[in-house]
């Protein structure tokens, strides 16, 4: 390479000797020698035109350039050294001018010498840099080692009849491509996790929701804020209700609203199989109601409480084959007082082992442990008292066997922000009995929506993702924080539902959550390039080892719509690369936002007479209930003990 740069200096000087001779001789530089060896270099062509052998030089320079080592500078930049080059080409060709400004043959030889050589210099110093930053600015700009974090992703559709299949793109290495997440067994259960404003059920939910309406699927959809998911339902129904073999039924419940709702009784005695679905819907409902009861299960005070609440239910549902089974029935009989409740309760043998503890404290004037037993349940079912809430609950507009193959159903059901705590345990109420009656076999596929899953509470949601999937019943479940979920559920039973769900999909989460995703996606094999400057050298060591595929920090860096997570397959349908980083794409289908939710059938017109009459006439059914009871007590002298009358007692 010096070699090759010396020739290239020579070259130059004999450029300059050749064409400005006359100077040369006039300063005395000149010898027989040279003048005979310049004679016969002419003959070669070189210096027929005056730029060809300036332009043999700078081939030259550029040649040696490619061999030049010199240490590394982290400090170089790029547009400092085009600067230097182009400046040097410009001075370099540009001195050829000076033949025609100067006409003094001398000063014309020096200026145009000292321009020459000065772009000379100025060439090589601007290919010196360049060659001592090409190699340290490869990955410069991928400051966050984005690029390196990327790995391939399906790419692949694959879709059966039960699927989900979202559109998205993702980064690989510097190129953007296509990919699709294949949710192909969404009976496994899917999560969907990220802060307020991440998309999870623009991106995510409305897809669900669009996709199973269009697969034939019956659909339960809990929308806590009435009407976006009921709406996206409804109209998705109506576009796709032809692909149904038995086209469903389409129903409503909201407490705000009446000409928007339908009428349901949870308690429907139809659907209450034994006493164990009255001991699992007072559960419900309480701890609905106190959700600081759902760390003290097993405690006396709360088990008694389920216990009494468990058979008032179970009465009622026996009582003249379950007429009066209602829950706002269950709220006014629990507010009678104690001679007439436990002599009505007590007239049915199947809750007797249930009431007698009660009943024998009553009778015992432990009053205090007899109201920390009982007004409990009747203070927190007192805040559910109210004229709307009873219309809804007593009426049987529809049955929650919503995916019955011979009357499959779309429900939705909405809740209020602003009155969650109330509304949220009756919602919870009709979830728990809504997931005991659908999960058996023989009913058409059916799909669960819960949005803000932490805003109701049920026992058994990890029995229905664990054991639904044989009876095709879909669970999808949104959160916005693991914390949410472990403060309305508890540690253990929220470690449950994170652990035992298959499909993950999470958008921007902090802390923790972010932690345990990161670690649930796993390792992959990245490369380390590592720069060591010293003053003499520079030296790049490149290596490859297992780091995490998504770190913590990604998570909680990501933007609205761009999601990460994990899916499960089937034995029969193995997917490879069940790990995605990407962006969904949302498939805008043209959607009616100002069409009405329910169709003609659902509106109705309901006064504020016919509320307060149905108020009353629940109130009423109550007593008249109780004066039946004692009557038949009163006639039968084989029953007249059963009267529980403490004054006349205390008085005996």
């Amino acid at each position: 390479m010096d070699m090759t740069r010396a020739v290239s200096i020579l070259l130059l000087i004999v450029h300059c000797y050749f064409f400005w001779h006359a100077p040369f001789v006039a300063w005395g530089i000149r010898s027989t020698i040279t003048d005979r060896l310049l004679s016969q270099i002419e003959k070669t062509g070189l210096f027929h035109a005056f730029n060809t052998s300036k332009q043999l030089a700078l081939a030259a320079l550029i040649i040696s350039l490619f061999g030049t080592k010199g240490r590394n500078d982290d400090k170089l930049q790029y547009r400092a050294t085009f600067v230097y080059l182009i400046l040097g080409v410009c001075i370099y060709y540009g001195s050829y001018y000076t033949v025609f400004l100067v006409s003094s043959g001398k000063t014309g030889a020096v200026i145009y010498i000292a321009w020459t050589f000065t772009g000379y210099l100025l060439i090589i110093i601007g290919g010196a840099h360049l060659s001592r930053i090409i190699k340290i600015k490869l990955n410069d700009q991928d400051i966050f080692n984005k690029e390196n974090q990327t790995f391939p992703q399906e790419e692949k559709l694959r879709y059966n009849e039960y699927s989900i299949n979202l559109p998205a793109r993702y980064r690989l290495k510097n190129r953007w491509r296509k990919s699709w997440i294949n949710i192909i067994n969404p009976f496994r259960g899917l999560l969907v996790i990220g802060s307020p404003g991440s998309g999870k059920s623009f991106f995510v939910v409305e897809e669900v929701i669009r996709q199973h309406i269009e697969k034939g699927f019956s659909m339960f959809v809990y929308d806590f804020k009435f009407d976006d998911l009921t709406r996206i339902t409804y109209q998705t129904f109506q576009r796709y209700k032809n692909n149904y073999k038995v086209t469903p039924e389409f129903y409503t419940v909201n407490f705000e609203d009446f000409s928007r709702s339908h009428r349901c009784n949870p308690f429907d005695p139809a659907t209450m199989e034994d006493i164990t679905d009255a001991t699992e819907a007072s559960r419900t409902i309480l701890l609905s109601l106190n959700r600081n009861w759902i760390s003290k299960q097993g405690d006396f005070f709360v088990e008694s409480s389920v216990n009494f609440l468990t058979a008032v239910i179970w009465f009622l549902a026996k009582y003249e084959k379950g007429s009066y089974c209602t829950l706002p029935h269950v709220i006014e009989l629990m507010q009678l007082d104690y001679d007439k409740l436990f002599t009505v309760l007590r007239t049915e043998p199947e809750i007797e082992t249930l009431i007698s503890p009660f009943i024998n404290t009553y009778l015992s004037d432990v009053m205090e442990t007899l109201e920390s037993q009982i007004s409990t349940p009747k203070i927190a079912l007192g805040r559910l008292a109210s004229p709307q809430v009873y219309y809804i609950l007593s009426g049987n507009d529809f049955s929650l066997d919503i995916n019955n193959p011979r009357s499959p159903k779309i429900v939705c059901m909405g809740n209020n922000p602003q009155k969650q705590q109330v509304y949220g345990a009756i919602l919870s109420l009709y979830i728990s009995r809504l997931i005991k009656i659908i999960n058996k076999r023989g009913g058409v596929p059916c799909s669960l929506i819960f949005d803000e899953f932490p805003t109701v509470y049920f026992n058994g949601i990890d029995g229905l993702i664990a054991t639904a999937r044989s009876n095709r019943v879909s669970t999808t479940i949104t959160v916005q924080d693991y914390s949410q979920l472990k403060k309305d559920y508890g540690r253990e039973l929220a470690e449950v539902i994170m652990n035992i769900i298959g499909n993950v999909i999470s958008g921007q989460v902090m802390g923790d959550v972010a932690k345990q995703l990161s670690e649930r996606f796993g390792k992959t094999m990245q490369d380390k390039t590592s720069l060591s400057i010293n003053s003499s050298d520079t030296s790049i060591s490149k290596s490859k080892q297992l780091e995490v595929t998504i770190p913590p920090s990604i998570i909680s860096n990501l933007s609205s719509g761009e999601f990460v997570g994990m899916v499960t397959d089937n034995p029969h349908e193995k997917i490879d690369l069940k790990v995605f980083h990407n962006q969904i794409l949302k498939n805008n289908i043209p959607a009616r936002a100002n069409s009405p939710v329910p169709s003609q059938k659902i509106l109705r017109t309901t006064s504020t007479i016919e509320i307060q009459k149905n108020y009353l006439g629940i109130k009423n059914d109550v007593s008249e209930l109780a004066e039946k009871v004692f009557d038949l007590l009163l006639n039968d002298p084989q029953r007249v003990h059963m009267i529980i009358n403490k004054k006349d007692n205390q008085r005996n």
